[in-house]
């Protein structure tokens, strides 16, 4: 394998980057915009995270080198308009890197000495300093620490909901324990039940807020129990699939179609499935 040179390569990236943008370019590399481009950083992350999860380390590599295009994309594109470089960014990254670690950096930017107090003795403590570092900042920006701003709204609902929790519980504002999320959990599919039951009023709008707390209540239990509700739900998903498509496998291998069979039917050979 070739000697690795991060900096040969990342300013060939650059450079690539900068002539798709160009002329003599791409039509369609051209025609980006901050905005198009959105869509693509995203669909990059859960692609990386998807190779992650399937341990598939060839996959990662291009996975990471593409997240990491999207991203030189982007800054070129924010280049070309006038408002920062890539070299801008990656020297905000760099700082604030630096800035967040004081467990690691002295104010100059040296190493403090291993012996050295400032050093943190644990992961915890090192979040610790960096969610302190953090506090200080937004105080400084005129951000009250207990604000919920700066979220980004594109995350995922499901994720989204559990950061906001997470911030909430960080000045207090929690449950005292998973039993009272699980308690408050009953409460919303009692009311969720209230709407959509028979005789209930069967208001679209109402069962959908309904929904939206239940979904939020899960997600702060996912929270108290230190499970991270997106990966926990890609799981499921996966599960399922794999499940249900060993269930159209069977029905298909005894010469039926899923569409005929009762419900009764397919409830005993997906038991059959659950437990191969």
């Amino acid at each position: 394998m070739p000697k690795s040179n991060p900096s040969q390569e990342f300013n060939r990236l650059v450079d690539v980057v900068a002539t798709l943008r160009s002329p003599e370019g791409c039509p369609w590399d051209r025609e980006q915009t901050l905005e198009s481009l959105a869509q693509f950083v995203l669909e990059e992350a859960y692609e990386v995270v998807d190779a992650i999860e399937r341990g598939d380390t060839t996959a990662l590599r291009e996975e990471i080198g593409d997240h990491i295009f999207e991203g030189v994309l982007l800054a070129q594109v924010a280049s070309e308009l006038g408002v920062f470089g890539v070299d801008d960014a990656l020297r905000t990254v760099a700082d604030k890197l630096v800035r967040r670690h004081p467990h690691v950096f002295q104010d100059d930017g040296r190493l403090h000495d291993a012996a050295s107090k400032e050093r943190a003795p644990s992961a915890d403590a090192a979040l610790s300093r960096w969610d302190a570092q953090k506090a200080q900042e937004r105080q400084a920006a005129g951000e009250s620490r207990a604000t919920l701003g700066g979220l980004p709204k594109g995350l995922p609902a499901l994720l989204r909901a559990y950061t906001l929790g997470k911030r909430a519980a960080g000045v207090g504002f929690d449950w005292a324990g998973a039993g009272d999320v699980m308690a408050k959990i009953q409460e919303e599919v009692d009311e969720l039940h209230e709407v959509v039951a028979p005789g209930g009023d069967n208001d679209r709008a109402r069962a959908e807020e309904e929904m939206g707390d239940l979904l939020f209540a899960i997600a702060n239990l996912s929270r108290k129990l230190d499970i991270e509700p997106e990966a926990a739900l890609r799981k499921a998903n996966e599960k399922f699939s794999q499940r249900f498509n060993a269930l159209a496998q069977a029905v298909g291998a005894a010469g039926q179609r899923m569409q005929d069979m009762s419900i009764e039917a397919l409830e005993e050979q997906w038991q059959r499935v659950k437990h191969l």
